[in-house]
């Protein structure tokens, strides 16, 4: 991978370059920081995360699975209490539910594994060991072309330190 890496000692300088490159839509930003912030996460505007699909999806089927194998087994052994009806769903739900909240988290941590890309086989590009003591940083993903333009504009929002890799 190609880009751009800044490092900056302040949070509100980093807020400003990430508006600034989203802005010109320079490539890909990646920000690194010691902590989480918010206004971070504000600055970058990313899109609603998709696991909660996962999430809707692996419940739905948790719980019609719940309800069906419940069914299946009163079906398969049943058991004749008082003439009362062998598959009542009254009594299933606490499996339909059970089985709903068990493959719900189940598929939201498998969805967030596939759209985190976890594990990663190779390294993070662009990441600096002073972003874990303090400094802020962002990794810009671009052709080298742009690298110049990216450098200034860091440079400009107040980076003490820019770097193109490749």
């Amino acid at each position: 991978m190609q880009g751009v890496v800044g490092v900056f000692h302040h949070m509100d300088a980093v807020i400003d370059a990430a508006k600034a490159l989203k802005a010109k839509r320079v490539g890909d930003l990646t920000v690194y920081s010691p902590t989480i912030h918010h206004e971070i996460e504000d600055a970058l505007d990313e899109p609603i995360s998709a696991v909660r699909r996962f999430t809707l999806i692996g419940g739905l089927l948790g719980w019609t699975f719940g309800y069906w194998a419940a069914i299946w087994a009163s079906d398969y052994w049943p058991l004749q209490v008082g003439g009362k009806a062998i598959a009542s769903w009254v009594p299933y739900t606490i499996i339909g539910f059970e089985m709903f909240v068990m493959v719900g988290c189940l598929s939201t941590v498998f969805g967030m594994m596939i759209l985190s890309r976890i594990p990663r086989l190779v390294l993070n590009f662009g990441y600096d060991t002073r972003f874990t003591h303090g400094h802020y940083g962002i990794w810009v993903e671009a052709a080298p072309d742009r690298f110049g333009e990216i450098e200034s504009m860091m440079k400009q929002h107040g980076a003490v330190e820019v770097r193109g890799e490749r």
